[in-house]
């Protein structure tokens, strides 16, 4: 008898290498457990939404779930086409659907595949949901389930793009941006978030360039597309030779954004956001709040302070940060992995969405990305971050979660130690509004260390002890 497949959801679904675990099989077993879960809670007439992006196989996956779903009696809408993540997450809301199913593995390198769970809220599928959804497939993978007679539903494929380009104009203002003579890259890193934005900014006198906007699913060029600066380095390249105003990049399923300015620089995920925090509160007079991870800037500390707004602080992962959203009437949402989310939207992460605010940052302002860093850590000092990923066995998880559950410092890079948040890792807390974390990822076989300190020095030392404390 064969083993039974270790299927378990992380921080966003579950994630595989294609042909090892993440098999047509396997993927089946995934869209059962949602299906079933659906009739369980009563909500077999809405449907679920199916979608995929530009990886091996991602649209026969998708087909492979949406048969198993007709199957019991439900409906099914699926895309015509690759689209980011954030178009299945609007789809599901648009067709009152009761979820939405996302074939993709999104920052992942090109081996991988993954099976992403959305809300009827549109965002990331709540903890409990996902733990019903796992309980289901438990018993599935166990093969102690009954059959369930049901009639087959049909499945209907539409036009994801049009509707979804139709919801950005509605949530932001496009004209003033297109009617400015900015010089833009987008950099679709080869995947499904290609031509999004050019579309939203058609027929103004913007120039939009788009970089790596054929679909490959091999990645070239990168080890996975993942918007973080050492894969940037072509999006730097074209900004400098084509004298643009900034440059922008999408993963791999265009839920999350990177920022290169006019220099061709690249700005860390938490300046970004903290920038678009600032535009948000200085410029829109969005004072509703910010929900954020624990390993999100303290520099979002700063700025609500100083425009009078709360901050609540999640573990990561946007299943914990979109509810925090919708619970506390929040303006905006955010992870240090450069998934950011906004008010009038879904309460989920949308790579293009922040482009576009960013660039309306830049037309409200008059002002440049670098001058706007600039003007940024004027009012909330310095602040320098870098994340270090560490592979590890998996052989070795329950020992290193051991570890990470036990470590306690006095102090690290010479800066005390004034609290801890150890839901979700641990978060330490230092003086001067500095802060070191340090977490198993929920995706991949990584250890993350996190560390925002005032300044370089500082940083390395923090890092420097931080895993000398840990032993890593």
């Amino acid at each position: 008898m064969a083993d039974r497949p270790n299927i378990q959801f992380g921080t966003d679904g579950w994630r595989a290498i294609i042909a090892e675990d993440f098999t047509f099989e396997n993927v089946r077993s995934c869209g059962e457990a949602v299906a079933r879960n659906i009739l369980a809670t009563g909500r077999a007439d809405k449907g679920v939404v199916i979608g995929f992006d530009t990886r091996y196989g991602s649209d026969r996956f998708a087909h492979a779930v949406a048969e198993v779903i007709n199957g019991f009696g439900i409906a099914t809408y699926t895309f015509h086409a690759p689209a980011p993540t954030p178009a299945c997450s609007f789809s599901v809301v648009d067709h009152d659907a009761a979820n939405g199913v996302m074939i993709t593995a999104s920052h992942n390198p090109p081996e991988w595949n993954g099976f992403k769970v959305k809300s009827a809220e549109g965002g990331s599928s709540v903890p409990d949901e996902v733990a019903d959804i796992e309980a289901h497939l438990a018993r599935i993978l166990d093969g102690a389930t009954s059959d369930i007679g049901a009639s087959i539903a049909k499945n209907k494929v539409f036009n994801v793009v049009a509707p979804y380009i139709e919801q950005l104009h509605r949530v932001i203002d496009v004209a003033p941006i297109s009617s400015q003579p900015l010089k833009v890259v987008i950099d679709a890193m080869h995947g499904s978030g290609a031509g999004m934005i050019p579309k939203v900014l058609a027929g103004g006198v913007i120039e939009v360039t788009e970089i790596r906007s054929e679909p490959n699913p091999n990645f070239p060029g990168m080890d996975q597309p993942e918007p973080i600066e050492h894969n940037l380095l072509p999006l730097s390249q074209a900004v400098k030779e084509l004298g643009a105003d900034i440059g922008i990049a999408l993963d791999g399923d265009a839920d999350r954004v990177g920022i290169v300015d006019e220099n061709g620089k690249y700005f860390s995920t938490l300046e970004v956001f903290s920038l678009l925090t600032d535009h948000f509160m200085g410029r829109k007079n969005e004072t509703g709040g910010v929900a954020c991870t624990i390993t999100m800037s303290s520099m979002v500390d700063k700025l609500s302070e100083n425009y009078g707004a709360p901050v609540f602080r999640t573990p990561v992962g946007f299943k914990y940060v979109g509810p925090t959203m919708i619970e506390n009437g929040c303006s905006m949402g955010g992870e240090e992995s450069g998934g950011y989310a906004f008010k009038g939207h879904v309460p989920e992460r949308d790579g293009s969405l922040s482009g576009l605010l960013f660039l309306e940052a830049m037309v409200m302002s008059g002002k440049k990305p670098s001058e706007l860093l600039t003007d940024l850590h004027s009012l909330v000092g310095p602040h320098t971050f870098r994340r270090k990923d560490l592979a590890y066995d998996e052989a070795r998880r329950a020992e290193l979660t051991e570890r990470i559950a036990s470590v306690q410092p006095e102090s690290l890079g010479g800066l005390a130690l004034e609290s801890e948040d150890r839901r979700d890792g641990v978060r330490f807390n230092l003086s001067g509004g500095s802060w070191a974390v340090v977490r198993m990822s929920g995706t991949e076989p990584l250890i993350r260390v996190y560390a925002e300190t005032s300044d370089q020095p500082t940083l390395d030392a923090v890092l420097k002890d931080l895993r000398s404390t840990l032993r890593l």
